[in-house]
């Protein structure tokens, strides 16, 4: 028997900071910290119906769906959103059309442990599989890592949800696991899918990745890509 059991390498990393409320500017989306005159732009994309297109989006979320009946609830979760710390919530906006797609965080914020999360991910029908919706992630990446100073950001979703599994990979996340009936969520079962992401990886391949797929140069004059985000990271990587 050892004994002298190994402590685990030593981190000398200061605490990370909380998110400061201020926009985070990308090239074809804004992340505004969310406000309550976002409200009726947000309603006009993801509430007021029964259109499974945009119901949809509430599927592995704790609330809505939200019907046509129900705009002042709405208007009360987004009130709410307002004051919360942790998940602090954006709204996100398209540089173009000035008008809100959908909103995400950063929650589960730990700067002690140099830990976050990004979650609670709503991206209307609009800005799904678009440029937008990697940008969104990317700059919430660059903040948290850059000018945060955490060195793990996490990545969490309901295990049925194969889009929101997908999407993580392809940003760069390493799947870790799945915690088992992790949580009840509008009374169903939910197993939790784990990815997480490190200072290091960013560094060494994902940042370069995400900033040559999202470079204007790789998209042709009707938007398409030239390359993928996979191929581009790997490129990255093999430089090295």
């Amino acid at each position: 028997m050892t004994t002298n059991p190994p402590p685990g390498a030593e981190v000398l990393l200061p605490p990370a900071q909380p998110p400061a409320p201020h926009p985070l500017v990308g090239r074809t989306i804004t992340l505004h910290p969310i406000q309550e005159s976002h409200t009726q732009g947000l309603w006009n994309i993801v509430g007021g119906t029964t259109d499974p297109k945009k119901t949809a989006v509430w599927t592995y979320l704790p609330e809505g769906p939200y019907p046509e009946d129900t705009y002042t609830d709405f208007k009360t979760s987004i009130q709410k959103k307002t004051t919360s710390k942790d998940p602090f919530f954006y709204t996100i906006f398209d540089n173009r059309t000035q008008k809100p797609q959908g909103w995400i965080t950063l929650m589960s914020i730990v700067p002690e442990h140099l830990r976050v999360e990004i979650g609670h991910v709503l991206f209307a029908p609009e800005l799904q599989r678009t440029t937008g919706a990697t940008e969104a992630v990317y700059l919430l990446l660059r903040y948290a890592f850059e000018e945060l100073g955490y060195r793990r950001v996490e990545w969490k979703c309901n295990a049925l949800n194969e889009g929101s599994k997908r999407a993580a990979r392809r940003l760069g996340f390493v799947f870790e696991g799945v915690f088992r009936e992790h949580m009840v969520v509008k009374g169903r079962n939910r197993d939790t899918a784990w990815f997480s992401l490190l200072k290091g990886e960013w560094e060494r391949g994902v940042k370069g990745g995400l900033e040559g797929w999202l470079h204007p140069g790789n998209f042709d004059e009707s938007g398409k890509q030239r390359r993928g985000l996979e191929d581009i990271r790997e490129g990255v990587l093999g430089s090295l």
